[in-house]
C-alpha cells in the first residue's frame, strides 16, 4: 500500500471520529434537561420506596409479634380505635386527658394557622398531636409511644417537638394571658368570697420538675432539698406560675435552674418586670414562705410564735395559696411527663413544659373534670413551712408600707370573723 492511499484512509478516520465526537455533544446537550427530568423521578420513586420498605418494616414488626395487640393494644390498630367516631367518650378522655371535642379544637386550630404544614407530611395532624398528648399525659418511653402508634422513634420525637412548639407559639397567647380590667374585676371578687382578703388577683407557687444531669453548668440545676428527701442526687427546673380563682394560669415563668429559691426565680421572670413597671399597682399576687413581701406580693407570717390575728391571716392566705398547688397538682396529674426525670433535651424543655401548662388551660376552661386517680402527691421547696433556709425573712422587706398594709389586713380579717 502506498503512502497517498494511507494518507487518504487516515483522513476518513479523522473526519468520521469528528463527525462522531460531534453527535456525541449534540446528543449530550440535548439530553441534559431529560437527565435531570430523569433523575428527578427516579428519586421521587426511590424516595416512595423507601416510605413503602420503612411502611412494610412497621407491619412486619408487628407482623411478628402475633399477641402485639391482643396484650396491650399497641401498634397502628390501636390509634385506629381511638380515632373512629364511635370510640367511646370516656374512654378517649381517659387515654388522652380530654374530650373528642376539645381534642378536635386543638387540632383544628393548630392546623388553621399553618404551623401544622412543618410538621411530618405523611403524618396526619391529627395523628401528630394524639401522639404528643399521650406521651405527655403519660410520660411513657418513646420506643413504646412509637409501638402504640406504628410510628417509628425519630417520627415520634419531632411530632413531639413540633407540636409542643406549634402548641406554645399559636395557642399560648390565647390561652395564656394577664386578665383585663373587666377579668381582673370578677378574679377579686372571686377570692375575696374564697379568704375575705380584697384585692387579690392571682395565686403564686413554683414547682420543680425533674431533669436528667445536664451536660453543662451541674451544680445549677442541682436541687439541694429534693436530694436529700429522697435521698438521691436530682436535678430540675423550676416552673412558676400564677393562677385565678379557677386554677387557669394567667402567667408563667419557666425553665430556671433548680437551685434557684422562689425568690430568685420571681426576680427573673416577666412578671417582676412588669409589676416594677406598675402593672400590678394597687392589687395583691398571693405567695409561699419562699417569696418576699413586697407591695404588690402578700405573703404568710413566718415567725414560730405568731398573734391570733397574724394565725387567722395566715389560715386565710393560705387558702387562697391552695388554689395554685392544687392547680400545679391537676397539672402534673394530666401530664405526668412532669413527674419523672425527662428525657427530654434542656434546650427544648421549656416547650414541653410550657405546653402543658396550655393544655392544661384549655381542660380547665373547657370545664374538663379531673380524675381523682390521677392525683400524685408532689413536694417542693416550701412545702416544708418549718424550715427557715428555705424562708424570706420578714427583715427582707422591699417596702415598709407592705408591712403595714399585710397588718391591716389581718387586722381586719380578725373583726370580720367577729
Amino acid at each position: 500500500m502506498n503512502d497517498g492511499d494511507d494518507n487518504c484512509k487516515r483522513r476518513r478516520k479523522e473526519r468520521f471520529a469528528d463527525e462522531d465526537f460531534n453527535d456525541m455533544n449534540e446528543s449530550s446537550n440535548d439530553e441534559n434537561s431529560v437527565l435531570m427530568s430523569t433523575h428527578k423521578r427516579k428519586t421521587r420513586t426511590m424516595l416512595g420506596f423507601y416510605d413503602s420498605v420503612a411502611s412494610a418494616s412497621v407491619n412486619q414488626t408487628e407482623t411478628q409479634s402475633p399477641n402485639h395487640d391482643k396484650q396491650s393494644g399497641l401498634g397502628r390498630s390501636w390509634w385506629d380505635e381511638c380515632n373512629r367516631p364511635d370510640y367511646p367518650e370516656d374512654e378517649f378522655k381517659k387515654v388522652f386527658r380530654m374530650s373528642k371535642s376539645t381534642f378536635e379544637l386543638i387540632c383544628f386550630e393548630l392546623s388553621s394557622e399553618g404551623d401544622a404544614s412543618t410538621l411530618r407530611n405523611a403524618i396526619s395532624v391529627k395523628q401528630r398531636v394524639a401522639v404528643c398528648v399521650w406521651r405527655l399525659a403519660t410520660g411513657e418511653p418513646l420506643r413504646l409511644v412509637s409501638k402504640r402508634f406504628g410510628l417509628g422513634i425519630s417520627a415520634c420525637r419531632e411530632s413531639v417537638l413540633e407540636v409542643c412548639s406549634a402548641i406554645c407559639s399559636v395557642l399560648m397567647p390565647k390561652y395564656i394571658g394577664w386578665p383585663d380590667v373587666k377579668s381582673l374585676r370578677k378574679i377579686k371578687e372571686e377570692f375575696e368570697v374564697i379568704s375575705w382578703i380584697p384585692n387579690v388577683v392571682g395565686s403564686m407557687y413554683t414547682t420543680h420538675v425533674p431533669i436528667t444531669p445536664p451536660k453543662t453548668c451541674v451544680a445549677a440545676y442541682f436541687n439541694k432539698r429534693q436530694t436529700e428527701r429522697n435521698r438521691k442526687t436530682s436535678y430540675s427546673v423550676t416552673v412558676q406560675g400564677v393562677v385565678d380563682p379557677r386554677g387557669v394560669f394567667t402567667d408563667v415563668c419557666i425553665g430556671w435552674p433548680g437551685s434557684m429559691n422562689d425568690n430568685q426565680v420571681l426576680e427573673k421572670s416577666a412578671l417582676y418586670q412588669k409589676a416594677n413597671g406598675g402593672l400590678l399597682n394597687g392589687v395583691w399576687v398571693v405567695g409561699s414562705w419562699g417569696y418576699p413581701l413586697m407591695d404588690w406580693v402578700l405573703v404568710p407570717y413566718r415567725q414560730h410564735s405568731l398573734t391570733w390575728t397574724q394565725h387567722g391571716f395566715n389560715e386565710k392566705i393560705g387558702e387562697i395559696q391552695r388554689v395554685a398547688k392544687e392547680a400545679f397538682g391537676r397539672l402534673k396529674g394530666r401530664w405526668r411527663c412532669l413527674l419523672t426525670r425527662t428525657d427530654v433535651k434542656l434546650p427544648d424543655l421549656a416547650v414541653v413544659v410550657g405546653a402543658c401548662c396550655v393544655l392544661h388551660n384549655i381542660c380547665e376552661m373547657k370545664g374538663e373534670g379531673f380524675d381523682p386517680d390521677l392525683r400524685s402527691e408532689f413536694f417542693d421547696d416550701d412545702d416544708d413551712d418549718d424550715d427557715d433556709d428555705e424562708m424570706v425573712p420578714d427583715v427582707d422587706l422591699r417596702s415598709v408600707s407592705s408591712m403595714e398594709a399585710r397588718d391591716a389586713i389581718a387586722h381586719n380579717l380578725l373583726h370580720h370573723a367577729i
